[in-house]
C-alpha cells in the first residue's frame, strides 16, 4: 500500500490529541470559591478529574510565581478563583488576583506559550453549577490547546525532580 506524505504525522497528531488530557490547576480562595467545589463534590455535580484543587486563603495571596511554575513543571492549564467582585472578604485580594493574571498572561504571551493557559474566574460559594462549568470549560480550552510545550521537557516528566503535590499525583 503504498504511503501518502504527511498523513501519518497528522494521523498522530489527531490521536494523540484524542487521547491527551490536559493536567489543570486551580487556586481556590477558602470562601468563595472552594466553598463552591466542596459544594459541587457534596451534590455529586459532574466535572472533569483533571482539575487539582489547590485551598488558599485568598484569591489574592497566589503569587504569580505560583502560576508560572505550574505552567513550568508541566500543568496544562493554571485558573485561580476567587469571590465575586465587590465581596471578597479581604476587601480587595480577587481584583490583586486578577491583576496578577492578567499580568502573568502578558507574560506568557510574550514568551511565547498560549496566554489563554492561564485564566481568572469569580464565584460565589453557593456556586457549585459554575465551579462545575468553569472546570468543564477550562479543561474544553485547554484540550483545544494541546499539551503545554514545556512538558515535553525531559526533567518535567521525571517523578523524583517533581517539587509540586498536585502535579506528582
Amino acid at each position: 500500500m503504498p504511503r501518502v506524505r504527511g498523513t501519518q504525522g497528522s494521523q498522530k497528531r489527531q490521536t494523540m490529541t484524542e487521547e491527551f488530557e490536559p493536567q489543570i490547576i486551580a487556586f481556590c480562595c477558602s470562601y468563595c470559591s472552594y466553598a463552591a467545589a466542596d459544594l459541587a463534590g457534596s451534590i455529586r455535580m459532574s466535572y472533569p478529574s483533571n482539575i487539582k484543587v489547590i485551598l488558599v486563603p485568598c484569591s489574592g495571596r497566589v503569587d504569580p510565581v505560583y502560576l508560572l511554575r505550574a505552567i513550568e513543571e508541566g500543568a496544562d492549564g493554571v485558573y485561580v478563583t476567587g469571590c465575586m467582585e465587590g465581596d471578597c472578604h479581604f476587601l480587595t485580594g480577587n481584583f490583586k488576583a486578577k491583576k496578577r493574571v492578567s499580568y502573568i498572561r502578558k507574560m506568557l504571551d510574550e514568551i511565547g506559550i498560549e496566554q489563554d493557559r492561564v485564566q481568572m474566574f469569580n464565584m460565589s460559594a453557593s456556586d457549585a453549577p459554575e465551579f462545575a462549568r468553569v472546570a468543564k470549560m477550562m479543561t474544553e480550552k485547554i484540550r483545544a490547546l494541546g499539551p503545554n510545550p514545556l512538558r515535553d521537557r525531559q526533567h518535567f516528566n521525571s517523578r523524583k525532580n517533581c517539587n509540586s503535590i498536585a502535579l506528582c499525583n
